[in-house]
C-alpha cells in the first residue's frame, strides 16, 4: 500500500476514533441531563403521616420528570401508586398560567405533574394541583374529588381538614369540602392590588412564598395585601412569538419603590379584615408569619429597608396590636434563617426557639415568652444549617449542621442545654423530615461515596424501611478530591480530574464558580460534580473554591463584602488558584478558563475582564452587570441604596471595567429571564461594542433557568461551552 493511501487510512481511523469519543462525551451528558444527574426516579418531598405509619411522596421515572403520587405503608410496603397526572388529564398537556410559571421559577421547580401535595392533619386526604385545577384524594378508597374553580395557586387544607384555601385572580378563597362549594374571602383585587400572594422579593429573596396562613383553629386566616401601584413594571416579550403580548412583572430594582405590604386577619366566611399594626414605614419588609398550633401566639418578623434592624412581633389577632419580643441589629446586614420558619413555640406557649447570628455564628436559642434569652442550645462552633423538629416530650431538638461546612448531618440537642449528639456520620449531605409525634423520621442522604437514598428511621435511629427508587445508577464516580488551601485565609476547594488522568501531565484549568453571598459550591455530595466530571473528561481539571463572602464560615467571613461585591471575591479565587497550583503541579495556571451562572456569571465576566493575567477566557451565564438593575432586597443588603452609596455600585459594576476586556468572553442569557433580565447582558454587549472589544453572545429561549427542564437544550448549551474552552485553552 502506498504512503498516501496509508495516510488517508490513518486519517480515517483517527476521524472514527474522534467520532467515537465525541459520541461517548455526548452520551455521558445526555444521560446526565435526561436523568437530572441520576436523581429522577427517587422519592420527592416524602412526608410521614401523622401516625408515623405511612410515607406519602412524589416520584417520576428514571428519565421521566412527570411526578406521580405514591404511598408506602411501613415497614414493608408494598408501594402503592395513588394518582397519576394522566388519570386526570388523559392525553392533554399540562397548562400553567403565567403566575404559576413565575412561582415555579422562584422556587426553582423544573419537574412537572404533581410538583407538591398537601396532607390533611389527620392524614386521611391529599390535595394536589394540576393545570390550575384542585383535586382531593381520599387515601382509603382513592376517590378523587375535583374542586370548583380554576387557575388556583398555593392550595392548603385547613388544620381541621374541613376546607381548602387557595388563591385565584388575586383573591383568597375558601372551598368547603362538605358541600364542595367555593367563596371568595377577600375582594377588591385590581391589576396592582392583590391578596394572599407574596410579592416578588419575598418569593425570590426571603424564601417566603406564602401570602396567607390558616389560624390554628381553622376559623380565620391571615393574609397579605400587596399594593404594587408604585412598583416599576417590566415587560417581557417572547422574541420567538412576536405576535404574543408581553407578560408584565412588578420588579423593584435597587433604589426604587417596593410593594406596600400589610397583614390582615379575616374570618373563613369572609367579612371585615382586622389589620395587624406595626411601623410599616420604618419596617416595610414582612419576612415571616408564624401561627402553628392552638395556644401559640400569632407572630411576625419585619425588617427595615437597610436590613440592619429586624423585629420579632407578637400580634393580637382580635385587636391588631403588636408587642416587640426581639430586636436584632447588625452594622452590615441581617440574614434570614432561610431553612427554618421561626419562632417555634414549645407546647404551653411559655417558651420558643429562635436562631441568631448575634454572637458571630448561627445559634439556636431558647427564649421565654416575653423574648428574654434563656440559653443558647447549640454552641457557636457548630455550623447550624436548619431547625428540623422539636420533641418536647423527650426534651430535645433536632437540627441540621455539623463541624464541616461541606457536610450536613443530623444532630440532637437537649432543651435543657448541653452537648449534642450526632445521628449521622457518613460524609455527605443528610436531611430529615419528622412525623408530627416525632416517633420516626425520613432520612434522605446523598453521600461522598456515591450512595444516595431515602429511608425511615425510628426516633432512636433504628432502621424501619427503605423507600423504593427507580433511579438509574451513574456509570462512575467523579474523580473528586476535596481539599483546603494552606495559608491565611484558608479556602475549601474541590478538584475534579479526568477519569483518564495522567500523573506528570499538565492540564488546562476550568474554574467553576459562584463566589457570591448565600451559596457555597464545595460540598460532599459527589453527585453534584457529575457535570464537572464531563468537563474534566474533555482534558481539563475543574476546580471550585469558596472564598470570603460565602456563608457557613461565620459573620465576619461573610460580611467582608459589604459595599463591594467583587474585589475580595476576585482576590480570593485568584489566591486559591495559585495556592492549588503550588501544591498540584498538574494544574497549568497559564491556561485557565472561568465559568458561572447568575452571580457566578457576574464573577466570570469580571474575572475575564479584570484579571487577564490569570484567566485566559470566560463564560458568563445570566450575569448581573449593573446592580442598579437587580432587585431591592438582595442588592441593597450588600451595597446599600444607589442614591446614597453610589461608589459601591460603581466599583461592583461590570460596566466600570468593560473597556479593559482583552480575553475571549462568551455571554449566555435567556431572553425571557424575569430574575436577571436580559437587559444586563445587552448592557455589557453594547458597552463592549462601543469600546471596539470582541465578544461572543449566545441568546437562549428561556428564563433564568434556561434549559434546565429540557435535556437537549442543556446538552447543546454545554457542548457549545466546551467548544469555546477547547478553542481557547487547547488550540
Amino acid at each position: 500500500m502506498k504512503l498516501p493511501r496509508l495516510l488517508a487510512l490513518f486519517a480515517a481511523v483517527c476521524a472514527l476514533a474522534r467520532a467515537a469519543d465525541e459520541d461517548a462525551n455526548l452520551k455521558y451528558f445526555r444521560d446526565l441531563a435526561e436523568t437530572r444527574s441520576y436523581s429522577l426516579g427517587r422519592p420527592v418531598a416524602p412526608k410521614l403521616t401523622p401516625d408515623g405509619r405511612t410515607v406519602i411522596y412524589l416520584r417520576g421515572g428514571p428519565r421521566d420528570p412527570v411526578l406521580r403520587l405514591y404511598e408506602f405503608p411501613l415497614p414493608a410496603g408494598p408501594e402503592r401508586e395513588l394518582l397519576t397526572p394522566s388519570q386526570l388529564l388523559g392525553t392533554a398537556e399540562e397548562k400553567l398560567t403565567a403566575e404559576e410559571k413565575a412561582r415555579r421559577e422562584r422556587a426553582r421547580i423544573t419537574l412537572r405533574g404533581f410538583t407538591r401535595f398537601d396532607l390533611s392533619k389527620d392524614g386521611a386526604r391529599l390535595l394536589v394541583t394540576l393545570s390550575g385545577q384542585l383535586y382531593v384524594v381520599n387515601r382509603a378508597d382513592l376517590k378523587v374529588t375535583a374542586l370548583p374553580g380554576k387557575n388556583w395557586i398555593d392550595p392548603r387544607f385547613s388544620p381541621d381538614g374541613t376546607a381548602v384555601a387557595a388563591v385565584s385572580a388575586g383573591e383568597l378563597h375558601v372551598i368547603d369540602l362538605a358541600t364542595v362549594t367555593s367563596h371568595a374571602v377577600t375582594s377588591g383585587a385590581t391589576a396592582t392590588l392583590s391578596h394572599a400572594t407574596a410579592e416578588f422579593v419575598a418569593q425570590e429573596e426571603m424564601d417566603r412564598r406564602e401570602g396567607y396562613w390558616w389560624a390554628p383553629d381553622s376559623q380565620s386566616l391571615i393574609y397579605q395585601e400587596t399594593d404594587e401601584s408604585a412598583v416599576e413594571v417590566r415587560h417581557i416579550a417572547d422574541p420567538l412569538h412576536p405576535e404574543a403580548a408581553p407578560v408584565d412583572f412588578f420588579y423593584p430594582h435597587a433604589g426604587s419603590t417596593n410593594a406596600t405590604v400589610r397583614l390582615g386577619v379575616i374570618a373563613r366566611s369572609g367579612g371585615a379584615t382586622r389589620w395587624i399594626n406595626w411601623d410599616a414605614a420604618k419596617f416595610p419588609y414582612l419576612t415571616r408569619v408564624v401561627w402553628r398550633e392552638v395556644g401559640d401566639p400569632l407572630c411576625l418578623s419585619v425588617m427595615d429597608r437597610a436590613q440592619q434592624t429586624s423585629l420579632l412581633l407578637r400580634a393580637d389577632p382580635a385587636t391588631g396590636a403588636t408587642i416587640e419580643l426581639i430586636r436584632e441589629t447588625d452594622a452590615a446586614w441581617l440574614n434570614l434563617d432561610d431553612q427554618s420558619v421561626l419562632p417555634r413555640w414549645l407546647p404551653g406557649g411559655k417558651e420558643f426557639l429562635w436562631t441568631t447570628e448575634a454572637r458571630g455564628a448561627w445559634q439556636v436559642e431558647l427564649r421565654a415568652a416575653d423574648g428574654k434569652l434563656l440559653r443558647p442550645l447549640t454552641p457557636p462552633d457548630f455550623i447550624y444549617k436548619g431547625l428540623l423538629k422539636i420533641d418536647a416530650a423527650q426534651g430535645s431538638i433536632y437540627v441540621s449542621g455539623g463541624s464541616d461546612p461541606r457536610e450536613s448531618h443530623l444532630w440532637r440537642f437537649p432543651l435543657a442545654g448541653g452537648a449534642g449528639t450526632a445521628l449521622t456520620t457518613a460524609s455527605g449531605q443528610h436531611s430529615a423530615s419528622f412525623a408530627d409525634n416525632a416517633s420516626a423520621f425520613i432520612h434522605s442522604f446523598n453521600l461522598l461515596d456515591g450512595s444516595a437514598g431515602t429511608e425511615v428511621l425510628s426516633a432512636d435511629g433504628q432502621h424501619l424501611a427503605t423507600l423504593p427508587s427507580v433511579a438509574e445508577k451513574f456509570p462512575a464516580l467523579p474523580n473528586l478530591e476535596l481539599t483546603r488551601t494552606v495559608g491565611m485565609p484558608s479556602f475549601y476547594a474541590a478538584i475534579v480530574r479526568p477519569h483518564a488522568f495522567q500523573a506528570g501531565k499538565k492540564y488546562p484549568l476550568i474554574l467553576a464558580v459562584y463566589a457570591g453571598p448565600t451559596t457555597t459550591t464545595v460540598n460532599s455530595a459527589i453527585r453534584g460534580y457529575l457535570a464537572n466530571q464531563w468537563m474534566a473528561d474533555h482534558g481539563y481539571i475543574v476546580v471550585r473554591i469558596d472564598g470570603r463572602g460565602t456563608p457557613l464560615r461565620g459573620r465576619d467571613w461573610e460580611r467582608i463584602v459589604r459595599g463591594n461585591l467583587i474585589d475580595v471575591a476576585l482576590e480570593d479565587q485568584v489566591a486559591g488558584l495559585r495556592a492549588l497550583g503550588q501544591r498540584y503541579p498538574e494544574l497549568d495556571l497559564t491556561r485557565v478558563g472561568v465559568t458561572g451562572w447568575s452571580f457566578g456569571g457576574y464573577f466570570s465576566a469580571m474575572a475575564t475582564i479584570r484579571r487577564p493575567d490569570v484567566f485566559s477566557c470566560g463564560v458568563a451565564g445570566a450575569p448581573v452587570i449593573t446592580w442598579e438593575n437587580y432587585d431591592t432586597f438582595y442588592t441593597e443588603r450588600y451595597l446599600g441604596l444607589p442614591q446614597t452609596d453610589a461608589a459601591a455600585y460603581k466599583i461592583s459594576s461590570v460596566l466600570t471595567y468593560a473597556k479593559q476586556l482583552a480575553r475571549p468572553l462568551l455571554l449566555i442569557h435567556g431572553l425571557t429571564d424575569d430574575n436577571v433580565y436580559a437587559q444586563h447582558t445587552l448592557q455589557l454587549t453594547d458597552a463592549l461594542f462601543m469600546a471596539g472589544k470582541p465578544y461572543e453572545f449566545m441568546p437562549m429561549l428561556g428564563t433564568h433557568m434556561a434549559g434546565s427542564s429540557d435535556p437537549m437544550v442543556q446538552l447543546r448549551e454545554n457542548v457549545r461551552v466546551m467548544d469555546f474552552f477547547n478553542r481557547e485553552l487547547k488550540p
